[in-house]
């Protein structure tokens, strides 16, 4: 009979057989009974010194449950954002600034009378006389439909058409504005970054070819001369064009006629026909056509019968007729040797 310590089958394969380092360890049954495996539960094991099993989730906030590859997407979109922001900023071909400043140019012709200025027949019809083409005030305008053009729908063209027939009938046809030096309706249509040069060209008015406040109105010394009729005869028309894709521009060219006598002549004194023209050049961006403004950036005025001595930057100087007619002044002689006369200052006569 063999050893009882060692296993049936007896020594393992590879063993030494006779000095096993763990042959005098002896389990017997009292030893195994006591050595039960006790599984702890859900609660003790929650309740033990560790605390929770499992490795706790960090929260990373209201991004804690996108994945890795979606937050890489968000960094490389706000990446390119913000390139595409500096780019344009800092980029020499950006769009320029809007217009601001001084953009008006500026050039008045005086036309002298070739003879006497005599008044008009019956200053109860005073513009009997005109030949047929004329019409009354606003009417004569000639405001075309408003047409798309390439860059800009019908819509925004009839727009800048209507501010521009507001602007002429403001600065042309309006008494308060032809003889009694009002201008605030008529600054009321220029964009902000212009209102500073019409102030200026206004209270301090010189003919430099930007200067000059009868570019932006008509007007006529309220010391000297008023109006004989409030009605002002008109001829003329527009052109709708663009400066560029994103500047829409429109020329007026109209013929104004005005009934004029002395200031403060009483009914039936000599009445004067005064012949104005205006050129204008009007430009539009969206900015101006959704703010129902505009920017004038070239005025072309010639008026008479006028004086061609004095300077029509801040009135007109129209020629009144006295009773029996008035002797206009003759031109002053211009010197081409003398640069202190400014060379753009243009005398023309004024057709019979």
């Amino acid at each position: 009979m063999g050893d009882p310590r060692e296993p049936p089958e007896g020594a393992p394969e590879g063993g030494s057989g006779n000095e096993d380092e763990y042959r005098s360890v002896v389990f017997d049954e009292s030893f195994v009974r006591a050595a039960r495996i006790q599984e702890l539960s859900a609660r003790e094991r929650l309740a033990g010194p560790f605390g929770r099993a499992t490795r706790p989730r960090v929260r990373l906030g209201p991004l804690g449950s996108v994945p890795r590859q979606a937050l890489a997407l968000l960094l490389l979109i706000l990446l390119a954002f913000a390139a595409a922001v500096y780019f344009g900023v800092s980029s020499p071909n950006r769009q320029s600034a809007r217009p601001e400043g001084s953009q008006l140019t500026v050039s008045l012709v005086a036309l002298s009378p070739a003879s006497v200025v005599r008044p008009v027949a019956d200053p109860a019809a005073p513009f009997a006389s005109l030949p047929a083409g004329y019409s009354d005030g606003a009417i004569g305008l000639g405001t075309p439909a408003g047409a798309a053009t390439q860059h800009f729908s019908r819509v925004e063209v009839t727009k800048a058409l209507d501010t521009v027939q507001r602007y002429l009938v403001a600065s042309s046809l309006t008494p308060a504005a032809l003889t009694q030096g009002a201008t605030a309706e008529v600054r009321a249509f220029v964009t902000p970054g212009e209102q500073a040069h019409f102030d200026a060209s206004v209270a301090h008015p010189v003919d430099d070819r930007h200067n000059a406040a009868t570019g932006w109105v008509v007007r006529f010394d309220p010391a000297q001369v008023a109006l004989a009729a409030d009605t002002v005869k008109v001829a003329g028309a527009m052109r709708i064009d663009e400066a560029d894709s994103g500047t829409l521009q429109i020329t007026t060219d109209h013929t104004f006629v005005y009934a004029l006598k002395q200031a403060g002549a009483p009914s039936g004194a000599p009445v004067t026909l005064e012949t104005v023209r205006r050129q204008l050049t009007f430009q539009f961006d969206r900015i101006d056509l959704a703010a129902a403004q505009l920017r004038l950036v070239d005025s072309v005025l010639q008026a008479g019968p006028a004086n061609c001595a004095g300077s029509m930057a801040a009135y007109l100087q129209p020629v009144l007729a006295g009773p029996d007619g008035t002797q206009p002044p003759s031109p002053t002689a211009v010197d081409p040797g003398n640069h202190a006369h400014p060379a753009w200052q243009v005398c023309g006569v004024l057709a019979g």
